[in-house]
Formats: structure tokens, C-alpha cells, sequence
């Protein structure tokens, strides 16, 4: 009698094989101890069942690009990641994290992860809990939690870079000989104690709150293929880049970012992920850096680019930041439901009011900050989300074009969109992947062999962005849906999902369905499935709001041998643990 069967499903098992129809496995504590065509017996009895018939049955899903660093020290559902069948998470992304860190530098961290990833600092300041100063003492604090998913961290350039340098290094100022030395050997001992691995940022948007680039943004390569040198003699771990790219107006070269990475990956001898997306300046340029990460890989180089599964955007709403929210005449509506705000809204002369004093600030900026003039008044850049959701939208669900079929001015268009639905409408304005209004660059970098799938940045951009939702995107739009375009086969995609990203962090006790694996298990009704609008809610520590975005569809999610997700809610089952290198 084994502990748990999922009986008569159609079994996708993450390594890119064919699917099984009629398949079943049993589970006996934590491992998969045996698959069977039910034509041929299945597996024999289990003391609970699930009815996986007419059903996909995929490996948990894993996913390497979040930011749970802080939440994951109080909050075990680590939403909005699980919902989406994801089972294992891989944190400490960019640059920014909480360890190393002295007693005087807490707020400092919470200012810079808050700054970068758009996480509440009153809600990270009430939240973590601190019980650590070093990094092995950070992974030791997560050990002690109990999760929906396992979660694994790295350590990051921005807090360690602090640790070391204090003011110096959060300033960005050059590390000297001694200050590289002591960084590396706490690299070293922090992957040695189980990071998964370094991740630094070299993006000029990267900010803290206080405007000033990430520790570690201008680092020399002396200093980052040293700390590379001390992962590597740890003898396992990943080196993570967010490159440098658009700054302003000015376009740094991203080819020589990949130079060095190419040249760091032969140095060290472990591979090198970086984060790449097509941009509005160079829209093709991506082309030509995947083909150089590709070549490396050829001469057995791991440059890894890390693609995304749909465009890198804001999502504005009444529930958002939107052009009318700081607006006087808007000040009485703030303290109401975004239905009432959206009734109220309907009133002509308040609708005139907040629409020339909105216009008027535009203006006054329109010199002075010339991109964040651009960005509120590109209509044509904004698209009705809708429910179930459409990130790949056609021209048509513009403001601009809505605006012209309605034969109205697009800030009135606006205006009317963000009342819909009793004010829970929400708009995509996409900045990254969607340079051509399709997204056909995706589709290519998708199916290119060099790239891996990442950039969900689950836990991050709290109430701008909810990309958590990605693999449920990837198995409904991408395999199921898209009409502009080819789709993305349904066995590779699974395969991207869970065997590709395990792989990059050796994970290799799981991301694949086979006897002696990690029983980390989904059931989806994949006919069914569905992605739900963003909505808002307030339930971070501090009262502090988040977007979660709900799936419908997935009718069991297991970690572990254990059922955390039935039926799209959790079971309260926390059988998640800390994943050490």
C-alpha cells in the first residue's frame, strides 16, 4: 500500500520525453517509487488516491528568479509563487538580499531591496525577523521555516559589498585589495554552508530609496571574478548578473557585458545567468547576444541567458499608481473601496477636474522629466488587461485605438477604462519584450536552446507587477491559446519548467517525475486552465498591499509527498524546507 497514488493521468515527466497517457505514480514518503501504464497494471494501491483522469501530471515546478529573501522569514504560503504549481524557488536575486548584515545596516537593506524590487519597507521592517548576522546564519534561520514550496538563496553583491565596505561599498566606491579578499572568503563560506550561489546587479535602475545604485553596480572585474574564484573552489554554485543596459538615454554596450561573463564562465568553470530581455532602443539587438552566449556554450562556457515568458511592464489601476491618483480633486476618494472611487469618478465635473489638473502637472514636468512624461502619455503602450488575461494584446486594445474608436481624446479613454468593472479593471503597460507590439521576440527566445526560463520575480514589484503567475501563463497562452503566432509544444515547455532550471543549480534530486526522485508532483485540469486578473490586497505585515494573481485549474500540487494545493487553495500542509547547495 503505497502512501499516496496519482492514478490514470496524462504524465509529462520533465525530460522531454513523450507524454504517457493513462499513467499513474505512487509516492511513499518524500520520493517516487514507481510509474506504471495502468494498461499494464499501474502501481498498486495507495492509502489516499488522486482521479488524475483526463488530467496533466508534470514535475513541481521550479522556479529561479524570486525574491522571498524577506518574506520567506514569516510567511510559509510564499505567494505569489505556489499558487501557480510552483515547488522549489530560488531567492537572493540582482544583487539584493538580507546577508550579511550588521545590526546598524537593516534598515539600509530593507531600503535597497524596497528601492529595487518595489517590497513594502514597512512591511519588511515589521516582518523579518533578523536571527542572523552571517550568511550560513541567514540559511540556518530559513532552515528552522516551514513552506508551501522549498526555498533555496544566494548570496548577493549589494548586502555583502555593505558588510564588508560599510559606507564605502553601499556608496559604490572602488574595493580595495583587502576589502575583495574578505568579500570573496565570505563567499566562499556562504556557498560552502549552501547558498545556491552570487548574484550581482549592474543595472543603473537598480536603485535604492535613496536613489543610489546597488552596491556593487560599478564593480571591477577585478572584484567580481575574484568573488567567482571563491564560489568556484566551493566547487558548486551559480553566478547570477542582472547586466548592465538602458540608462537614461545612454545605451551601454551590452556586448561587453557578455564578454566578461563569457570570459568569467571559462575562469571559474561554473556557469554565468544573466538577465536578458529586448528593449525599445535596440529591439533586435537580442539576436546577436544570444547567438555570442550560445557560441560560448558551443566551446563549453555556460552563459546562461535568462529569458521571460511574457513582456516586463507596470500594471496600472485604481487599485495602482495611476496619473489621477495625487491629483487634488482626487484627495476626498482615497480613503474609499476602489468601487466607490470608481462610482464617484463618474461624475462629469470631477472627471473634468481630475483630467486638467492631471494634464497641467504633465506638462510642468514635460522638460524636466522627459521619460516619465513619455511613459503617463504613450497610449498607445497601454492595453486593457482583461480576465481571464491577455499579455500578448493586439493593437486594438490600445487606449489610443480605443480612444479613436470611440472618437474621444485617449487621457478621456483612460479615464473611463479605469472605472470598469467597479474600479477593478487593470491596464499592461509593457516596457521590456514587446518592443514590436507582439510577441514574437519571446516566442524566439523561448524556443532558443542557449536560454533558460526565469524573471517571474515572484515576491517582487509587489504592487506594480505579478509575473509570479508565469508558468501558469506559459501553459495556457503559450500552449494552449496564442493565435498570433506559433505556440510552444507542451512537453517542452514542462521541460523548461522543471528539469531546465533544476539543472542550472544542480538540482537533480528533482524537476523530473521518475522512481527516486523528489515527489514534487502537479495535477493540472489543463483543458481548464485558467489565469485570473491581478487584484490587490492587504495582507503583508504593516498593512502593507501586494498584487496576487489567482489560476484556476490546478487540481493538486505536492511537495515533498505531501498535497499542499487541492482544488486551487491551500491545504495548510508546510512541508517545504530550506535547500542547501
Amino acid at each position: 500500500m503505497h502512501d499516496l497514488v496519482i492514478r490514470n493521468g496524462f504524465v509529462i515527466d520533465g525530460t522531454g520525453a513523450a507524454a504517457r497517457p493513462n499513467c499513474s505514480i505512487a509516492i511513499d514518503g518524500e520520493v517516487i517509487t514507481a510509474i506504471g501504464d495502468e494498461a499494464d497494471g499501474g502501481v498498486g494501491p495507495g492509502r489516499r488516491e488522486i482521479d488524475a483522469t483526463g488530467m496533466i501530471v508534470t514535475p513541481g515546478f521550479v522556479d529561479i528568479h524570486t525574491h522571498y529573501d524577506g518574506q520567506a522569514t514569516w510567511d510559509g504560503d510564499l505567494e505569489p509563487s505556489t499558487p501557480h504549481g510552483v515547488t522549489t524557488v530560488v531567492m537572493g536575486n540582482c544583487g539584493v538580499g538580507f546577508a550579511p548584515v550588521k545590526p546598524d545596516e537593516h534598515d539600509f537593506l530593507i531600503q535597497l531591496m524596497e528601492g529595487v524590487e518595489d517590497i513594502p519597507g514597512a512591511a519588511l521592517s515589521e516582518g523579518i525577523s533578523w536571527n542572523w548576522e552571517s550568511f550560513p546564519e541567514y540559511l540556518d534561520e530559513l532552515d528552522r521555516g516551514e513552506y508551501a514550496a522549498d526555498v533555496a538563496a544566494m548570496i548577493a553583491h549589494g548586502p555583502l559589498r555593505t558588510y564588508v565596505m560599510g559606507e564605502r561599498g553601499a556608496n559604490n566606491e572602488p574595493a580595495t585589495s583587502d576589502d575583495i579578499a574578505e568579500m570573496a572568503r565570505l563567499v566562499q563560506e556562504a556557498v560552502e554552508a549552501g547558498a545556491m550561489g552570487f548574484s550581482t546587479s549592474r543595472t543603473i535602475g537598480h536603485r535604492a530609496m535613496n536613489g543610489e545604485p546597488v552596491p556593487g553596480t560599478f564593480a571591477a572585474e577585478d572584484e567580481l571574478f575574484t568573488i567567482g574564484r571563491a564560489m568556484a573552489r566551493a566547487g558548486r554554485g551559480v553566478f547570477e548578473v542582472a547586466p548592465a543596459g538602458l540608462a537614461g538615454e545612454d545605451l551601454v554596450a551590452p556586448k561587453k557585458e557578455v564578454d566578461w561573463m563569457v570570459r568569467l564562465a571559462d575562469d571559474i568553470g561554473r556557469p554565468v545567468t544573466w538577465l536578458m530581455l529586448q528593449n525599445m532602443v535596440e529591439p533586435d539587438e537580442w539576436r546577436e547576444l544570444m547567438q555570442l552566449s550560445q557560441e560560448a556554450q558551443d566551446a563549453g562556457k555556460q552563459v546562461v541567458p535568462q529569458v521571460a515568458g511574457r513582456p516586463f511592464g507596470i500594471l496600472i489601476g485604481l487599485s495602482t499608481k495611476h496619473r489621477f491618483k495625487d491629483m487634488p480633486s482626487f484627495a476626498p476618494l482615497r480613503d474609499l473601496t476602489f468601487a466607490e472611487q470608481a462610482a464617484a469618478m463618474g461624475d462629469p465635473d470631477l472627471k473634468a477636474r481630475l483630467i486638467a489638473e492631471s494634464t497641467e502637472i504633465m506638462e510642468s514636468i514635460k522638460d524636466v522629466e522627459p521619460i516619465a512624461y513619455q511613459v503617463v502619455n504613450s497610449y498607445e503602450r497601454q492595453y486593457l488587461l482583461g480576465d481571464p488575461v491577455d499579455y500578448e494584446p493586439t493593437p486594438d486594445r490600445s487606449i489610443a485605438a480605443l480612444a479613436e474608436a470611440h472618437g474621444v481624446e485617449p487621457i478621456e479613454e483612460f479615464y473611463e477604462q479605469l472605472r470598469e468593472r467597479d474600479g477593478e479593471a487593470m491596464l499592461m503597460m509593457p516596457f521590456l519584450g514587446y518592443a514590436h507590439g507582439n510577441g514574437d521576440a519571446l516566442h524566439e527566445m523561448l524556443t532558443h536552446p542557449a536560454a533558460v526560463l526565469g524573471l517571474a520575480d515572484g515576491g517582487a514589484h509587489a504592487n506594480f507587477i505579478c509575473d509570479a503567475s508565469t508558468p501558469t501563463w506559459m501553459l495556457t497562452h503559450w500552449v494552449r491559446d496564442r493565435e498570433r503566432g506559433p505556440r510552444l509544444d507542451l512537453v517542452d515547455v514542462i521541460r523548461k519548467m522543471t528539469s531546465h532550471t533544476a539543472a542550472l543549480f544542480d538540482l537533480t534530486d528533482r524537476g523530473v517525475l521518475a522512481v527516486g526522485k523528489r515527489a514534487d508532483v502537479n495535477v493540472i485540469d489543463h483543458d481548464n486552465l485558467t489565469l485570473r486578473e491581478p487584484r490587490l490586497v492587504r495582507d503583508l505585515p504593516a498593512g502593507g498591499t501586494r498584487l496576487l494573481q489567482s489560476a484556476e485549474g490546478y487540481v493538486a500540487t505536492v511537495v515533498r509527498g505531501v498535497v499542499t494545493r487541492e482544488n486551487d487553495e491551500f491545504t495548510g500542509a508546510r512541508p517545504g524546507r530550506l535547500v542547501r547547495s
